[in-house]
């Protein structure tokens, strides 16, 4: 008996100025109807995902998307059939959005998403889009009164999520200096994610696991449970299809612009960072040589955010 191929199904994350996302709710007589869900719709037999994202946001919406980029691909397998979520963030778009099909329409800021109110294939899509724009990773440092310094600096500035990263430390050292780092931001509303082994994941309640490059290589599975965040550093599309494949939440490609440690040329610029983070459906953060003032260049590219160690300091 052949399993019957996942519904293609095109999403669009349409985005206000507000940073607001547009919801829709679903007719009561369709599949999961009263649940609230965003835009889109089948593709239709020869067609591609950009155009049945136009089709169906220009029959359901009346608008027409100026610009999208990939955010996501969702495989999720309910009861009585499988779809596969294939998801665009459209942050330009030409009209006013209606309910041309009778379907209620609101403009909701992501934390406010009602995430028990949606399909629970679309959770995986609040997921991303609740990731913040900006992430800190921390520089080696000498002492973990250092650390803690620079963790209340990178707190002051507004930071939510931190990838502790301590190269220079074994993995006693490591776990002992990020349950103290833990410790020390109870109550700020920061996630830590580390950096290390992910074993050491369930021993140090981390918000999530970031692979470098060379330990991405070496994994066969997603490493940690989908609770959790799961990040890669990637350099090349090779990199960024591996982790695309393992089911990472969100990745990290540099270097984008010039910086110490790579040669005069080695450098991405925008627009290949954008023609790379195009053709993998996960968010990306720009890194390397990033300044803080460039997360709106980084989202005009395709990017998600930005990432730096020195960019916060």
């Amino acid at each position: 008996m052949t399993t019957p191929s996942p519904i293609h199904v095109a999403v669009g994350v349409l985005l206000n100025a507000a940073g607001e996302v547009l919801i829709s709710r679903r007719h009561l007589d369709s599949h999961q109807g009263g649940l609230w869900e965003f835009p889109g719709g089948k593709l239709e037999s020869g067609e591609d995902v950009q155009c049945a994202l136009k089709r169906e946001l220009e029959e359901e919406l009346g608008i027409t998307p100026l610009r999208c980029s990939p955010l996501k691909k969702i495989l999720y397998h309910y009861s009585d059939k499988s779809v596969l979520l294939d998801v665009w963030i459209i942050p330009q778009f030409i009209g006013e959005p209606k309910g041309l099909e009778g379907q209620a329409v609101e403009w909701r800021s992501i934390p406010t998403l009602p995430q028990r109110e949606f399909p629970v294939a679309s959770g995986q899509i609040i997921k991303c889009l609740s990731l913040p724009r900006e992430i800190a990773i921390t520089p080696d440092v000498s002492s973990f009164d250092r650390l803690q310094s620079l963790l209340q600096l990178l707190i002051g500035r507004g930071l939510k999520l931190i990838q502790l990263r301590q190269t220079q430390l074994d993995s006693a050292q490591y776990l002992d200096w990020f349950r103290r780092a833990r410790d020390s931001c109870e109550g700020s509303g920061v996630d830590l994610i580390l950096n290390q082994d992910p074993a050491l994941l369930e021993r140090c309640s981390a918000a999530g696991f970031h692979a470098s490059a060379s330990r991405l290589q070496q994994l066969t599975q997603r490493p940690i449970t989908e609770d959790a965040l799961f990040s890669a550093s990637c350099h090349n599309l090779e990199e960024l299809r591996k982790a695309e494949a393992l089911g990472a939440d969100f990745v990290s490609l540099s270097p984008v612009c010039r910086t110490e440690k790579y040669a005069e040329g080695e450098q991405l610029g925008w627009d290949k960072f954008q023609a790379l983070a195009d053709k993998v459906s996960l968010p990306v953060y720009a890194l390397g040589g990033i300044r803080r003032s460039d997360s709106d260049t980084a989202r005009f590219h395709g990017g998600h955010g930005i990432a730096g160690i020195k960019t916060f300091l």
